[in-house]
């Protein structure tokens, strides 16, 4: 253990936890003020109680000192008193002051112990500290107790179907309905039984598997996870998603022209997690609880498989044109090939529109995971998915986390002038070299602070531009040199009327997406003209795949890749690294 670090320990940090949980809740709030307001009316009574007391007290010790001062007179009589007479009138007093005493303190012993007995009766009743409600389900809510032998003798009745009452992955989807389970879950269902292990399931496993979830998972995020997850974790990291996701791929039928081209299976399940992942994990920790999947539309998307025959309707996870683009993109800067791009490849995007500090910090390792972007200088694809979707939707609060990470240098959690002036220079470098007088720093200051409208003077939270509705414009400001520029021209107060009455069914990311995807297949539609049938070898997408992407693909690959890419491998990137 390196000298300074502090273990704490798990239990403590969990209890405090659940300590602050069960506080906040209303019931204990009411529970505490009624306690408070008893405490409060008992030590007012104490307080009366305390006053008479003292009073008897005052009255004993008048007496007290009366009799003190008729001894005191006795001992200072004149030297002519005889010494018997002395004998005689000091035992007399002697006794008499003693019993007194005693008795004066046994009444206050017997009343000091009466007074705690009346305190220990007026307790409150131990009741009160027993009637506290369960407030933390980590497993769900349990709503009503659940038939677990209806549900058993249903799925059994279903394996009766099968030969030999086993199923394979092609009858899952039957055990999922028997389960009451959405149709794609048929794959994790087929997996957490074992069934990867041997093609099949029997019926006493999945049953014995199955009975278990049900007594332990309330709701269906806890039910998901449990069934992807690793034993031992309470957690999904990326690698728990492969087998689900490599099932939707086999047997959705949106996806059924990629059975030909099995070797984008690898980068399409990629791209999917890498969205699952950017939209769900809000901690950034890499590891989807169930808490987080739970207040997630993830589980909704997954039975819209089942209704949804047309995979690219699901844009916000699972669509194919999406990938498409993001692929395609990653394509033209991968120049090698290598699934790797540097920062000069980086710098090409968008005709290098992106600033040269913050392709820097983007390489820093403030928004990436792994080493790699630290020792090699490079970022992986699944990087590049974060990178896209952060560049071309400023508005959601990944993409507004993503880019405060990176223009916050010192990382002290707040966006200071000197940080805000760091990027701009580079910004004013790019106008002038374009002939274009930029607007002087304090300008432009004054103009994003009225634009943002921070708490606190001289300095931007998170928390501020989370409640911007403008951010695409600031975070273009310091670091897009082109929409920067396209933000210029439009009318201010008609971006602010944009902004506060934008729908919010179609997204930014959305809209570009479309847009990119019609311009990549009118681009090859128009290659395909020219050249007759001409194939360039380093073009991924060709107009095969164009016809494809409608359905119509043909038997022929899809991007010119080579074929050991189609094994789905993740260990390229470590997700088990917390973000630094």
């Amino acid at each position: 253990m390196s000298p300074g670090k502090i273990l704490q320990p798990a239990v403590k940090t969990k209890v405090d936890e659940l300590f602050l949980c069960w506080l906040s809740q209303p019931a204990t709030q009411l529970t505490l003020k009624d306690c408070l307001r008893r405490i409060k009316n008992k030590k007012k009574t104490e307080f009366d109680n305390a006053d008479s007391g003292n009073s008897k007290n005052e009255s004993f010790t008048s007496k007290n000192s009366n009799s003190k001062q008729c001894i005191l007179g006795d001992t200072r009589l004149p030297l002519s008193f005889s010494p018997p007479q002395l004998s005689t009138t000091l035992p007399l007093a002697t006794p008499a002051s003693s019993r007194n005493t005693s008795n004066v303190r046994s009444t206050r012993r017997s009343s000091g112990t009466k007074e705690v007995q009346t305190k220990k009766e007026e307790t409150l009743p131990p009741s009160h500290s027993q009637n506290i409600p369960t407030f933390y389900f980590p497993r769900g809510c349990p709503k009503e107790k659940v038939n677990i032998d209806a549900v058993i003798a249903k799925i059994e009745k279903t394996f009766s179907e099968f030969p030999n009452e086993r199923a394979t992955l092609e009858d899952m989807g039957k055990v999922a309905k028997a389960c009451e389970c959405p149709l794609y879950w048929k794959g994790p269902l087929f997996y957490c039984a074992g069934g990867e292990r041997t093609g099949y399931v029997s019926v006493h496993k999945f049953v014995a598997m199955w009975r278990k979830v049900l007594q332990t998972c309330y709701d269906d995020a806890a039910k998901f996870v449990h069934l992807l997850m690793n034993p031992g974790c309470n957690y999904l990291v990326q690698e728990d998603f492969i087998p689900f996701l490599q099932d939707v791929v086999n047997s959705h039928p949106g996806l059924s022209f990629l059975k030909e081209a099995s070797e984008f299976h690898s980068r399409y399940i990629t791209t999917v997690i890498q969205r699952i992942f950017y939209t769900v994990n809000r901690s950034w920790s890499g590891k989807i609880t169930c808490n987080e999947l739970r207040k997630s539309n993830f589980l909704q998307n997954v039975a819209l498989l089942e209704e949804e025959p047309d995979i690219n309707q699901l844009t916000e996870y699972f669509s194919y044109e999406h990938f498409y683009v993001i692929y395609c993109k990653f394509w033209e800067l991968d120049t090698d090939h290598d699934l790797y791009i540097d920062r000069k490849d980086l710098a090409r995007h968008n005709d290098y529109a992106i600033s040269n500090r913050m392709i820097e910090r983007i390489f820093s390792g403030a928004v990436t995971r792994g080493k790699k972007a630290q020792k090699d200088g490079k970022i992986s694809y699944a990087d590049f998915v974060w990178f896209l979707i952060s560049e071309e939707d400023k508005k959601t609060p990944t993409s507004i986390e993503y880019w405060f990470r990176c223009m916050d240098l010192d990382g002290d959690g707040v966006l200071s002038m000197y940080e805000l002036e760091y990027f701009y220079e580079e910004q004013c470098q790019k106008l002038d070299n374009l002939a274009i007088e930029p607007l002087p720093f304090e300008d432009c200051l004054c103009q994003m602070l009225d634009l943002v409208k921070p708490q606190h003077e001289g300095k931007i939270t998170l928390h501020d531009l989370k409640q911007c509705k403008l951010t695409n414009v600031f975070f273009d400001t310091f670091f897009n040199i082109e929409k920067y520029l396209d933000h210029e021209q439009k009318d201010q107060f008609s971006m602010l009327r944009d902004g506060e009455g934008e729908s919010q069914e179609v997204s930014d990311w959305e809209k570009y997406a479309a847009e990119e995807y019609d311009i990549l297949v009118a681009e090859e539609a128009a290659s395909d003209q020219w050249n007759d049938g001409y194939e360039a070898e380093l073009n991924p997408v060709d107009h095969q795949k164009a016809s494809v992407l409608k359905y119509q693909m043909e038997k022929r690959p899809f991007f010119e890749m080579p074929s050991h890419l189609a094994d789905v491998d993740l260990d390229e990137y470590d997700y088990d690294e917390d973000f630094e």
